[in-house]
Order: structure tokens, then sequence, then C-alpha cells
């Protein structure tokens, strides 16, 4: 006999199943969306920490040109450039971040890191003064691009190149910043960066050695500023002695204040090609070597003395910090041969690193370099050179916790007034990491521990 059959219970089952499936997946559609939502969060997360470390970056930029500004005002009185042991430089704590000053090496080696420290802008040539025959022995400088420079700045409403084809005109006006340089004709960043795309002083493992030689080419950023101006004044606003236009009694009263001869004055006074009028300071050093005062007396007198009634200087370099290329330029720039322009330019250079302490007056030029020095002879006859600087770099770079949120600006502090004074500012975040492998190295290793 044949039993009946069943069909509810299948059809009960069917449906069990049908719903066991759609259970499941609702289950995963919302443990996908849980999964997703929590990835979005964390995202969030860490892009909301990126903006907090970016905050505490900025932040500690802020700091750092306050800090710089009191370094200053301690450091850089009556010309003095700021060493950089006076001061801290690299990776100095503002709350949960740290910055860097980013620098120059002074000692112009084939660093593989960057220097940290203050930038001397009296050690470059300045665009709106220096002429055109000291800009074209630059390197990679070519002698139409040097005249495109005066041509740029030139005031008399003459213009020889053509910007139509650029969609602007020339300012016929000084140049207001460095930068302002890419607006010249026949500009590149080849020509004006160099090889450190990222400005830090440093060829970088993502920047090209164009040369293959293993070293950095920087460019002309590196080798010119806008800013330089030396007072040409005590501190307090009195008047400096003018040896070109003194008179014996003023002389001899420097002498003995300086505790010299009063047996040189006839010899200071005289008036010849040797003497009287002095073209700069360096002349008039060169005047006092050559009738037997010592670089020491000289120093003594060089604070209190000028050869020019001008009010401020502003085509003058120091020679203290300027590079070997700049210095090279402005001896040839002097009609000096380029081999002995470079000669000398080393030697100088070597020199303030061995001597880093005689280096207070202009006299050590002549120590350096010899009292019959054809460098020293031509540059007599200029007023080219000083051991001053009243303006100065701050290339600040900041980075939050964990070494996120980078950031970096410059700064151009001025000090010619006194007080410290924030020239100009420029975000240069958008040139990417500039503190080397080494910095971030040791964020790294800090912040994993």
């Amino acid at each position: 006999m044949k039993l009946p059959t069943q069909p509810k219970r299948f059809d009960a089952r069917r449906e069990c199943a049908s719903v066991l499936i759609i259970v499941l997946w609702v289950c995963i559609g919302l443990v996908s969306i849980a999964l997703y939502f929590a990835n979005q969060m964390t995202y969030e997360l860490r892009a909301a920490d990126n903006r907090v470390s970016g905050v505490l970056a900025d932040q500690a930029i802020e700091g750092a040109a306050r800090y710089v500004s009191l370094a200053l005002q301690n450091f850089a009185t009556n010309g003095a450039v700021p060493d950089h042991t006076q001061f801290r430089c690299e990776a100095v704590p503002v709350g949960d971040a740290k910055f860097w000053l980013i620098g120059r090496d002074p000692a112009e080696g084939n660093a593989t890191e960057p220097y940290f420290g203050l930038v001397d802008e009296g050690g470059k040539l300045n665009l709106n003064n220096v002429s055109t025959n000291v800009f074209q022995y630059l390197p990679n400088i070519t002698a139409d691009f040097s005249d495109a420079i005066l041509d740029w700045r030139g005031t008399n409403g003459i213009v020889s190149l053509d910007y139509t084809s650029l969609g602007y005109a020339a300012k016929n006006a000084p140049f207001e910043t460095v930068d302002e340089l890419r607006l010249v004709y026949g500009a590149t960043v080849d020509l004006l960066a160099g090889e450190d795309l990222n400005r830090n002083g440093v060829l970088d493992a993502n920047e090209k050695d164009v040369n293959s030689n293993g070293e950095l080419e920087s460019g002309l950023f590196d080798a010119v500023t806008v800013y330089t101006r030396e007072p040409n004044f005590h501190a307090d606003g009195s008047s400096l002695t003018n040896v070109n236009t003194a008179k014996s009694g003023q002389i001899r009263s420097l002498l003995q204040s300086a505790g010299i001869s009063t047996s040189y004055v006839t010899q200071l006074m005289a008036t010849n090609t040797s003497a009287r009028p002095y073209a700069g300071l360096l002349g008039f050093a060169l005047r006092c070597k050559n009738i037997g005062i010592s670089s020491d007396s000289f120093a003594l007198l060089q604070s209190g003395i000028t050869t020019s009634t001008n009010l401020y200087f502003r085509n003058r370099v120091n020679v203290n910090t300027a590079s070997s290329d700049v210095l090279t330029a402005m001896f040839m720039g002097a009609n000096v041969d380029e081999s002995t322009a470079e000669s000398a330019a080393q030697t100088l250079v070597t020199y303030r690193q061995q001597n880093p302490n005689n280096l207070g007056s202009i006299a050590w030029v002549i120590d350096a370099l010899g009292n019959n020095s054809s460098v020293v002879t031509a540059l007599a006859r200029r007023d080219w050179l000083t051991t001053r600087s009243y303006q100065f770099a701050a290339d600040i770079a900041a980075v939050g916790p964990f070494g996120r949120g980078f950031r970096r600006v410059k700064f151009i502090f001025d000090v010619s007034d006194g007080s410290p004074k924030i020239l100009y500012r420029q975000d240069l975040s958008r040139l990417g990491w500039a503190l080397g492998e080494k910095a971030r190295e040791n964020l790294v290793a800090k912040d994993t521990q």
C-alpha cells in the first residue's frame, strides 16, 4: 500500500532554506557596509591626524620665526653674523612638533646631508646693484641672461627684449624678490635652481646629477639677493668718521683711540694714487698695511670709519661668508683673469676655515692674499667688500608628531635698524622633503620605539 506524500513539509524546508540564504546575504551586506565604514573611519582618522600634525607644524614655524628673531637680537649685533653653535638649529622641539633651519655649509664640501643654520644674505650679490660684468661670471650664467637682468631692472624705459610672446611686459624697476628672476627673459629652472630642485643645499637621491660628477651644481638662487643694506653709521645713529674728508686732527684722534702712533697721520692724509681718496675700506686697509699698521690695529679703527657719505651701502658683499663662486665672479668683474680669480677665491675660503677668529676686519683679505696681490689691488679701487651683514634668511622646515605634516617657510630678517623685522616670507612646502635621509630615519626610529 502506497503511503501518502507530504508536500507541505518539503515546501517548508525550501522556504526555510531561502530565508537562511537571504539572511546570510543580508548579514554579508551588513558586515561589508560595517567594514567599509570602518575603513573609511580609519582613513578619516589618519587624515585628521595628519591635519593636526600639519597645524602643529604650522605653529612650530611661527614659533621658529620668533626664536630666530630672538637669536638675531642677541647675536647679530653691529653687523656680526651669528654662529650656528650659539643657538639650536636642528630638531628644535616646539610642543610635539620640531623645526630645523636649513642652511648652507660654509666649508662648501660635497655634503650628502643638509647643513643647519641661518643663511647670510650679505654674502650674495645684490640683483639691483651689481653690474653685468660680475653677473656673467657666475656659474652657468650667459652674457645674454646677465644683460636680460639689467634690461629687466632698468628704469630708463628702454627694453631691448620682446616680452610680448610671454604675455607680460618688462618691469623697468628694481627687483623686489629673488624669485622675480623667473620672469626674466631666458630664465629656466636649470639656470635658477641648478641641480638643487628642492633648494636645500645638497644633491638628494631624487635629484639628477647632470654633470655626473657627484657634486651639487647650485643655481643663481644661491648666489643673489635683493635685501642687502649696510648702515653707514653707528648703532646709536651717530656718524662714522669719513677718512676721505676728515681733517688731520680727526685722523690723529682715531689713531690715538686705537692705540696707534700718530706718526702715521701725514701718510694717511696724503693725496695720491695710493692714498686719499680711498674707494672703500679695503683701500684704506691696504694703505694702513703698506705704511706699517698691523691688521690687529686696523681692526680697532674699522668700526669707527667710513669712506663714503651714503646713508646705506647696498652693493657690498660680506667676504666672510660669500661662496667661492660669488668671490670668483667679483674678482673677474674687477678685471682679474679667471685662473687668478679662482685661486684667490679658494685661498680666502681656506683662510676663513683655518682662521675663524681673525675675520674681524677687512684687513684679513690682505693677510690671506698678500699686499701685492693683483686681486687686492683691483678690489682696493672699488667699494665691494665688507665684513658685516644685517640681513639673514631663515629657511624653516617643521614636522608634527610622528614626522607628519611637513611644512617649510623661508623668512628674510633685517636687523639694519637695530631690531629684527621680517622683510619677506615664502612657503616652500611645495618643493617636498628637504631635511635629508638622516632626519627622516631619526624621526622614524624615535616614533617606533
